[in-house]
């Protein structure tokens, strides 16, 4: 959780961008990836939201939440997304979607966390590109998440104003 002060809700670090401006390419670069139209807006905030909650970070859970709820989205489905596998209110293609998700930020006893039947079950329901998008989707989050868990962004925040400096 970030820390509080008289002045409010505060990061643990500053912005990055000044001491690492190419951020902002890469992550404009993800950001084009994961909205190219192959994977629905909802799906992609359905995924984040549930890398963030396996993660722990308030920060994700908090903004794709927001955008879940600008998206439309009831609240059900928003609070159903933690125990998805028994909730009845996601499509095949979301189930698959999330699993992927999962499967990636969860350790696997077996040792493989994306086995080849998983794997055939998101290739029917995604075809290359959107297998890639989908892909990306879950590699978006795995490449900030560093930043959110140690630098601590404010949750509830607009880029750029997520960083007390």
């Amino acid at each position: 959780m970030s820390t509080t002060s008289a002045k409010g809700p505060r990061s643990r670090m500053p912005n990055p961008l000044p001491f690492v401006p190419e951020l902002a390419e890469v992550g404009a670069g993800l950001h084009k990836v994961i909205k190219n139209g192959t994977i629905p807006a909802t799906t992609v905030s359905l995924v984040q939201l549930r890398a963030g909650q396996l993660l722990g970070s308030t920060y994700f859970v908090v903004r794709e939440t927001r955008v879940l709820r600008e998206l439309g989205e009831s609240e059900e489905r928003i609070a159903s997304v933690v125990t998805w596998r028994d909730a009845t209110c996601f499509t095949d293609a979301e189930r698959v979607a999330l699993e992927l998700g999962e499967a990636v930020f969860t350790a696997s006893p077996s040792g493989e966390r994306v086995p080849d039947e998983l794997y055939a079950r998101a290739s029917a329901h995604y075809d290359d590109k959107a297998l890639w998008t989908l892909v990306m989707v879950i590699a978006h989050i795995g490449f900030f998440a560093p930043a959110a868990l140690i630098a601590k962004p404010i949750p509830g925040m607009p880029p750029g104003r997520n960083y007390t400096d």
